[in-house]
């Protein structure tokens, strides 16, 4: 069986959850032949990419990270990541770099390895709204997918980072039913080849 690493994200920004931990919380340990494990992450530049590629080594054959983003309506699979760092508010140990790098003599965009514009066509079939997005931002979403893009660049372990709108529980709009959340998670891991 293959091996699969999914993240999501604590709560920042003065939020109670965050959907993208919850929403991975609740996905089955198994899809589409991949072994799912789930792995909380925190919203701090650097940190958070270090976690994960702690955590992965070389033993996973495919890395998800999954993250919020208010204002977005529907589930974005996130094409291309960006060698910036650049925040609008402090992160979670109150870092708040401004137009940085993250690696200094990194290139200065990296695409995502894994088939975003299948994931988006999958979790659209499944009744959920998705589109693939072309900015991932430049706060720690973007930070954790540059890096991980960079780190496995050449390896066998492909890489994506997905968006997700509030959940309705958050009293935000627009948002998404957490179950819809999830059934869209599913639906881009079965767009994955085994």
């Amino acid at each position: 069986m293959k091996k699969l690493l999914i993240t999501g994200f604590e709560p920042f920004g003065g939020e109670k959850i965050n959907p993208s931990w919850e929403a991975v919380l609740r996905l089955p340990n198994e899809i589409n032949g991949f072994e799912i494990t789930k792995l909380l992450i925190p919203v701090v530049f650097e940190l958070a990419a270090k976690k994960v590629i702690d955590v992965a080594e070389d033993k996973y054959d495919a890395v998800i990270c999954v993250g919020q983003a208010g204002g977005r309506s529907a589930i974005t699979p996130e094409l291309v990541g960006i060698n910036l760092r650049h925040a609008g508010i402090p992160d979670n140990e109150g870092n708040e770099p401004h137009d940085e790098p993250i690696l200094q003599k990194g290139e200065n965009a990296l695409f995502s390895t894994l088939p975003v514009r299948k994931m988006a066509e999958y979790i659209n079939k499944a009744g959920v709204p998705s589109q693939v997005s072309y900015s991932a931002g430049a706060y720690v979403c973007n930070d954790v997918l540059y890096s991980l893009l960079s780190h496995y660049k050449g390896t066998k372990t492909k890489v994506c980072f997905i968006h997700i709108p509030y959940c309705k529980e958050q009293g935000k709009a627009p948002s998404m039913e957490l179950d819809d959340i999830i059934k869209g998670l599913i639906a881009a891991i079965e767009s994955i080849a085994v």
